[in-house]
């Protein structure tokens, strides 16, 4: 007979362990509790954001240089295993403008776009994400996205919207333009052929843009883009557009996509590498951003290592059945949110209905005008160029508007991969900079009060003439320590010889490395040849133990350390001074 608490055990073990699998396997844990209400909300959003996504994925692929069916293959596997593994329950992952972009400048400079080799390598760097991906979530390397900043990615996004945009001039007016990725470029052999404008081929276009705006305006969450696809099908059918001019899509083949193992050799693989980090990271920061915002709306938590988990298994998944990258994207993750997504069951519905518009319509789009698909990129791509951010930075940080406005002019005259990678570099450039100059500030006393602050930002701050109070905002380490033995200089010079007293406020000194050690003895020896003391002011534990462990106190009298400022600048004007010995007992401050 079992004993109570080894019940009680047993039962706590099983509870860690369905919790354990809910972790890496979310779908179990809304699953469970799956309710009516539910599945109201889902079967709405479902149906809204698969209707949705029908012209969306076809016009994606298109501008990823692929045939449309591709992005309605990446609009099946990859939303279903994303709902399975994926944190966020109102997240729509699918093809997506950007990704596409990326896909057709980084594969597109190793095989001709649209060749059986294009297709083969954009499926292999879905693959390649997808793997990414996953080795960064299942090892927790989710921060390696720190490093692309949001000025950054702002300023990345901008130039890229206009490049999309310019590249679909050629589909929009009917003219026959060379491909290329730099904006100057597009718009100049434009301004050449203008004379070449396909009228009912701009006709279409112009109109399928105006019907979309004006739809949205009036309802967000309507199809507009389906509608236009329609309008436009049965007009370029009704009077034979195809044959005065009107580019249409063509023969779309039938039937779900096939299981098939993508090949992957070393070669191939060295080539489309680049292609495959920088969709990756940029893939991943545009889903979690808006996975973040809207679980914040909802009262969730996502998590994002497991997101990476979800994204690189739906990449993945994805790949074996022929789609190219794929990620969450903004417009329809808003559109199934305000359409009453509640779970990852509204993308299994969509899923559900691309597998069905492939298996049964596609004869529809025959007559569908690439025009259309031109049409619904150039107004999905324009909510990317980010005026709001840039007007934001002009108003709150010069810096980062700069950081911006250098991706953007790089992404736009070098190339989409070489500028998100000058972007990094200088993410990385200023974090460097940051690091070696941080802010210190001289301190002075609030009236008689025992605060003490900036008295560059406190007029009425006073200091005295033989007591320094300097507080140094940072870590300090090899990095800094130069910057943090000139600022205490110039401000002892400033002091003159009547100075008999430096307090150091290490309140917000979080670390210190054997340099800046090494830079704290050196300090204390030349302000005792000088005749003055040092105190220590508000030094936190691990701080204070690598300074003992270091010997740093044989350079100084017992009671050189305090609690707080006002404790310090208290005990140098009391008689002999209140004495603090340096003990294990101040360890926890």
């Amino acid at each position: 007979m079992k004993r109570p608490y080894m019940d009680n055990y047993e039962n706590k073990q099983t509870m860690k362990s369905k919790s354990s699998i809910t972790k890496f396997i979310p779908i179990l844990d809304w699953v469970r509790s799956y309710s009516g209400e539910d599945a109201k909300g889902d079967l709405n959003a479902g149906i809204t954001v698969g209707i949705m996504l029908i012209p969306q994925g076809m016009a994606y692929a298109m501008l990823a240089g692929l045939p449309p069916i591709y992005g309605l293959y990446a609009s099946i596997v990859p939303l279903i295993l994303y709902a399975i593994f994926g944190t966020s329950r109102q997240l729509a992952v699918g093809p997506v403008a950007m990704v596409s972009l990326l896909v057709l400048a980084g594969v597109g400079e190793v095989a001709e776009v649209g060749s059986d080799r294009f297709i083969q390598l954009a499926i292999m760097t879905a693959m390649g994400v997808g793997l990414f991906q996953l080795f960064m979530g299942v090892f927790r390397m989710g921060f390696l996205v720190n490093f692309l900043s949001h000025p950054v990615l702002s300023g990345f996004t901008s130039a890229a919207a206009l490049i999309i945009g310019g590249s679909q001039l050629k589909n929009l007016l009917g003219i026959d333009i060379p491909r290329t990725n730099y904006v100057h470029e597009i718009l100049i052999n434009t301004f050449q052929k203008i004379g070449e404008i396909d009228s009912f081929t701009a006709a279409i276009g112009i109109g399928s843009i105006a019907t979309i705006i004006l739809l949205r305006k009036w309802k967000k969450t309507f199809p507009s883009a389906l509608v236009v696809v329609g309008l436009g099908t049965i007009v370029t059918y009704a009077f034979g557009l195809n044959g005065h001019g009107v580019a249409i899509v063509g023969n779309i083949p039938e039937g779900l996509p096939g299981f098939e193992l993508t090949s992957m050799n070393w070669a191939d693989l060295e080539l489309i590498f680049p292609t495959i980090l920088v969709i990756s990271l940029v893939g991943y920061m545009e889903s979690i951003a808006v996975a973040k915002a809207i679980a914040n709306k909802h009262g969730y938590k996502v998590d994002p290592n497991q997101e990476l988990i979800g994204l690189g298994a739906a990449n993945i998944g994805g790949a074996l059945f022929q789609s190219y990258p794929t990620t969450g994207g903004f417009s329809r993750t808003a559109v199934n949110d305000q359409a009453g997504s509640r779970t990852g069951m509204a993308s299994i519905i969509s899923a559900v209905i691309i597998a069905l518009t492939v298996l049964f319509l596609t004869p529809l789009f025959y007559y569908l005008p690439s025009a259309v698909l031109a049409a619904i990129i150039m107004v999905a791509v324009a909510g990317l160029f980010d005026t709001h951010e840039m007007k934001h930075l002009w108003r709150t940080d010069k810096r980062d508007l700069a950081m911006l406005v250098i991706t953007f002019i790089a992404t736009l005259a070098l190339g989409i991969e070489e500028g998100i990678a000058i972007g990094v570099l200088i993410s990385l450039g200023m974090v460097i900079y940051s690091s070696t100059k941080p802010h210190s500030t001289e301190l002075g006393r609030l009236g008689e009060t025992k605060n003490f602050r900036n008295v560059n930002r406190y007029k009425e701050a006073r200091t005295e003439e033989e007591i320094l109070i300097y507080r140094f905002d940072s870590q300090l380490y090899f990095a800094n320590v130069e910057h943090f033995r000139n600022t205490v200089d110039r401000l002892i010079e400033r002091k003159g010889e009547k100075l008999k007293l430096v307090v150091l406020d290490a309140s917000a000194m979080n670390s210190i490395d054997s340099t800046g050690v090494h830079a704290l003895k050196e300090l204390i020896k030349d302000l005792k040849e000088r005749g003055i003391e040092l105190y220590f002011a508000g030094t936190i534990g691990p701080v204070r133990d690598k300074l003992k462990v270091c010997g740093i106190t044989e350079g100084l009298t017992i009671g050189n350390f305090y609690f707080d400022v006002a404790d310090s600048i208290d005990a140098y004007k009391s008689e002999g001074g209140l004495e603090r010995e340096f003990s294990p007992v101040q360890t926890n401050i």
